[in-house]
């Protein structure tokens, strides 16, 4: 899999841009606030539809401009697919695959997959819950595109019995009678939706598990990557299920998640909390209320990883994420953007040698110097809105 060629329109800074890549290394290189962040933005946008940088769509189209365009042809086991996306806000948006116009944008989810590597990447450690379960959903999306669909209605879902939770607490803080007679259907949608979506991350986190272990001591080679003192990198799916989550679940050699049994637990629990969820108004128990937990021995990353331990622990999820979608049989376009620049000289080194080898390596870059030689194939000049290729 790897991306023949981009082309964007009014897609941030850029009025108009056009790239021809080819398997292999491609750095792009540019000072800061000259764009080529953008262009593998819009590149990754055709892999997930959506943006590393900003939560809405909005922003990404070029200030004055009234809808973006996306277009990227793309090579899959052979076959070359030209995905063309239109950015319209406070619209919906459209989406076309060779030529021919699709029902829904996300229907193109699956064609191109990527792996992205950026120095936001870092929240996934140090930032909260919701951080590290958007790096569960997206993973689990590009693994199986279908729960993009599950993730959108377990949303809606928990946005509706949210809302009926807030007005029945106000009520009844007010001396009134909250009207809680459709409460039950919407724990009915919420377990339903919630057991789908909460199967999924427990599987992924168990069949994630042993390459982050493995990409962490890859990524770190040092003693305390494989140290007695137990310094191994780990992952744990904490459910607000608690001690209602069934066991044997998340884990490598667990078994695999049962949805109606997790629906099941799920309804229970609601029950169990429903006078808590009322007086405070909200929803407490669900896969919004999850964490994953990562740790490097007993002690979670989180707080007690120095800074090079988190960058470690950070590799090694993305090198682990390409190693699972790779073992699905689609090797993923790697993405780096700005990365070697938070790095020390000895993980540069070390995450370039372990990516070398990928069908496509896509790289920015403010100094060329930052970039590994094992890393420098085709290079692009980025600057003064213009991107040119100069080997």
């Amino acid at each position: 899999m790897y991306v023949r060629h981009l082309q964007v329109t009014d897609f941030r800074s850029w009025p108009h841009a056009d790239l021809a890549l080819e398997p292999g290394a491609t750095v792009l290189v540019g000072s800061n606030g000259q764009g080529k962040t953008n262009l593998v933005e819009a590149i990754g946008y055709v892999a997930t539809l959506g943006s590393h940088r900003v939560a809405t769509d909005a922003p990404l189209v070029r200030d004055g401009a009234s809808r973006a365009v996306v277009r990227a042809a793309v090579v899959n086991n052979g076959r070359e697919l030209l995905v063309e996306l239109e950015i319209t806000p406070g619209k919906a948006n459209r989406a076309r695959v060779n030529r021919g116009a699709l029902g829904r944008p996300r229907d193109v989810l699956g064609i191109l997959r990527t792996v992205l590597f950026a120095p936001e990447d870092l929240a996934i450690v140090r930032g909260d819950p919701g951080e590290r379960r958007r790096f569960l959903d997206d993973l689990l999306v590009a693994r199986a595109p279908r729960y993009a669909g599950v993730r959108s209605d377990y949303e809606r879902v928990l946005k509706q019995r949210s809302a009926l939770l807030k007005s029945a607490g106000a009520a009844r803080r007010g001396g009134g009678k909250a009207d809680l007679r459709t409460l039950e259907v919407w724990d009915g949608h919420l377990a339903r939706f919630g057991a789908e979506l909460l199967a999924g991350r427990l599987d992924l986190v168990a069949a994630l598990a042993p390459h982050v272990t493995r990409s962490y001591a890859e990524v770190a080679a040092t003693e305390e990557a494989t140290a007695p003192s137990g310094r191994v990198a780990d992952l744990r799916y904490r459910s607000s299920l608690g001690a209602a989550l069934p066991e044997g679940l998340g884990e490598p050699t667990g078994r695999a998640a049962d949805v109606e049994e997790l629906e099941a637990a799920l309804l229970a629990e609601l029950e169990r909390v429903r006078p808590q969820e009322i007086e405070r108004g909200v929803s407490l128990v669900g896969p919004h209320r999850d964490d994953l937990e990562l740790l490097l021995g007993d002690l979670p990353a989180k707080g007690y990883a120095s800074h090079g331990e988190s960058w470690s622990f950070v590799l090694a999820l993305r090198l682990a994420s390409y190693h699972l979608l790779t073992e699905d049989g689609a090797e993923p376009v790697l993405v780096l953007d700005d990365v070697f620049a938070e790095l020390d000289r000895r993980r540069r080194a070390r995450l370039a040698e372990l990516v070398a080898g990928a069908e496509q390596v896509l790289v920015t870059a403010a100094v060329a110097e930052d970039v590994p030689p094992e890393l420098t194939g085709a290079r692009f000049d980025v600057r003064e809105g213009e991107v040119r290729r100069v080997q």
